[in-house]
């Protein structure tokens, strides 16, 4: 939701032999600048500080050294704290470092943790009884290491109250368009996401990047060009053997391809298109509830709704209202 007009204040975690890539995710999100002058003020801006997490300069994986002007302090006045990573999955993070993410999170900021940054929130106990990802590959050490957290292997990224993480690497920045999707709406994200040319919203998750990728088949071609099908009219029904149908596939053979493509199942991708998509009405247009829910293939203003609370913890209206300053 958007929860504030005010400038937001992020805090990112800089520590001793940090990745480059993995530190510049959130700054490219939430300050993509490419010069001082290129500013759009039709943009939000966020005051978004670098905070070393260690003492003086600070190593980076690249063979270059980064200095930052705040250190830890800075999280105590921060709305969002995002660690980029970390450094050695065996190792536990400085405790002041952990401290400072523990009063963080008590004070009411949002906590990210961006790939193996969530095994720094694990070992800050903030996600015990939680859901949570990491990188796929340190998936089965993270689960014998942290049993306390209901880990979610397959995601790009997943939210548990105040608390989100994410897998490894691109899906930072899914993470975090997905966060600034949350804070300022749709039409903001897709506006940054086009300056970064990548998609605004990928779909599936992460099982279908493990290990080897499916290589690309007419099958393939035949699933793709059903789902952007679908997304046309998502106003109407679609039932799994309507779908398979389209694609001159089996019932087995589509859903079996549909995961391979997607990550996902058939209903659950449909869903998830669906209120991405009254998202978007309820944050751009006026319409009505009852036309929203016509539009979005939900058939009824009470199935909207039910879906808005079990998916997004809100209703559609105070979703609306938080989009309106209302």
């Amino acid at each position: 939701m958007n929860e504030s007009a005010a400038t937001r204040r992020l805090a990112v975690v800089a520590f001793d032999r940090i990745s480059p890539f993995h530190l510049s995710v959130p700054c490219l999100v939430f300050d993509n600048r490419e010069s001082e002058s290129d500013r759009d003020p039709d943009l939000p801006q966020f005051d978004l500080r670098v905070c070393a997490a260690e003492p003086g300069r600070l190593r980076t994986r690249a063979g270059f050294s980064i200095e930052t002007r705040y250190g830890l302090q800075a999280l105590r006045s921060a709305d969002t704290v995002i660690v980029p990573s970390w450094r050695d999955a065996d190792e536990r993070p400085p405790e002041p470092l952990l401290k400072a993410l523990r009063g963080a999170h008590e004070r009411g900021a949002h906590i990210v943790g961006l790939c193996l940054g969530a095994y720094v929130l694990a070992e800050a106990g903030l996600l015990d009884g939680r859901r949570a990802t990491t990188h796929w590959h340190w998936s089965e050490h993270f689960a014998a290491r942290y049993p306390q957290v209901a880990l979610q292997p397959d995601v790009l990224y997943v939210d548990d109250e105040r608390i989100t993480t994410s897998a490894g690497t691109a899906a930072a920045l899914d993470c975090c368009l997905h966060l600034l999707r949350g804070m300022h709406g749709a039409e903001i994200a897709n506006r940054i996401a086009r300056r970064l040319v990548i998609a605004p919203h990928r779909q599936g998750g992460q099982a279908q990047y493990i290990e080897q990728p499916l290589p690309a088949s007419a099958q393939d071609d035949r699933v793709a060009a059903v789902l952007a099908w679908a997304l046309a009219h998502l106003d109407q029904p679609h039932s799994l053997d309507a779908l398979a149908e389209r694609a001159l596939m089996s019932r087995r053979t589509f859903t079996r391809r549909f995961r391979d493509s997607t990550g996902t199942t058939v209903g659950q991708w449909l869903t998830s298109q669906r209120l991405a998509r009254a998202q978007r009405l309820l944050e751009t247009s006026d319409a009505g509830l009852d036309t929203i829910a016509a539009e979005t293939g939900f058939g009824s203003p009470a199935s909207l709704r039910q879906h808005f609370a079990a998916q997004l913890g809100t209703s559609p209206s105070a979703y609306r209202r938080g989009f309106r300053g209302a």
